[in-house]
């Protein structure tokens, strides 16, 4: 059967118990106000039903942590306390146990041996009201006792209802045991849908435009003067070869620059968009089971 501590089992168990953790608290022995230890974690099976408190016996045996079936355990959540019934001897006979060591039926076994009712029968009166396990029991010098056959456990078979005296909780009184139950809790996580690349390129084109430009031409024309055919003098008349008449001609050219000037203006922002979604998994809760064995349950405020 596997294991779990109870933050593996739960990461969250802290969240849904009621009342105090049951990990720190301090462990006394039952009926004295003698501190032995404290609580540093406890074990759970699959079906997240309580096993086995780790108690630390540092104050019996320093340093070593012993495994004790919750059954065996009073719970006083208001004094954050855990009352058990163990003895010094006890503690330093019970197997060690070491943080991820293998808790397979083998050890188990050896834990529960050591806590297993004796079935005795001595001479001398027995006080009732104190429940007996095989080792917290000394010999009694003078005395006879008579042992009875010890049943057989099969690892294939074996179920946790057959130790009902180490782990039926219902049979202290005052019993404080939390029930567990998972929940929802929503929250939001950001991160990155995607990213948006805003650029620009430049993109070239052939554009036109008309310009109205002037050319200068020169026109020759030869026409009669009205003094054609009049006599004139030599000095006037001077006949020169070569003489050259010189006259500038102009035009136009296009002068085409380029000016540039803002045609358009982009603004980038962004928007946030609300919306719920729907979530959906699968939680647990843990129920308590009643075992009567045929006797009727009694309400503590019904007893005299």
């Amino acid at each position: 059967m596997v294991l779990h501590k109870i933050s593996d089992f739960d990461p969250d168990y802290r969240d849904t118990i009621q009342g105090n953790d049951i990990k720190g608290m301090s462990v006394y022995t039952q009926g004295s106000d003698d501190k032995i230890g404290t609580v540093s974690d406890a074990l759970v099976d699959d079906q997240g039903k309580f096993r086995y408190l780790i108690v630390d016996v540092g104050f019996w045996v320093f340093g070593k942590k012993v495994l004790l079936p919750i059954g065996r355990g009073k719970i006083d959540s208001k004094a954050d306390r855990v009352y058990i019934q163990m003895t010094k001897q006890q503690a330093e006979d019970l197997p060690e146990y070491k943080e991820g060591m293998a808790l397979d039926f083998d050890y188990e076994e050896r834990v529960r041996g050591a806590y297993r009712p004796a079935a005795v029968e001595a001479s001398a009166p027995l006080d009732t009201s104190a429940r007996l396990d095989a080792a917290s029991v000394a010999p009694v010098v003078g005395t006879a006792a008579v042992a009875h056959s010890t049943p057989t456990y099969n690892r294939d078979t074996y179920n946790y209802t057959q130790d009902a005296d180490l782990y039926d909780t219902s049979v202290h009184d005052d019993q404080t045991f939390k029930l567990y139950e998972e929940r929802l809790v929503a929250s939001t996580q950001r991160r990155k849908a995607g990213e948006v690349a805003i650029g620009k390129h430049v993109e070239t084109e052939t554009a036109r435009v008309s310009v109205s430009v002037d050319k200068e031409r020169v026109i020759v024309e030869r026409v009669t003067p009205t003094d054609a055919g009049r006599v004139v003098s030599t000095d006037v008349a001077t006949f020169r070869e070569g003489e050259v008449a010189h006259m500038e001609i102009y035009e136009e050219v296009p002068d085409i620059q380029k000016e540039a000037f803002v045609r358009e203006e982009v603004r980038v922002s962004k928007v946030v968009d609300h919306e719920t979604v729907q979530a959906t998994e699968t939680i647990r809760r843990e129920e308590l089971d009643i075992d009567t064995d045929g006797r009727p349950t009694v309400k503590k405020n019904d007893r005299m």
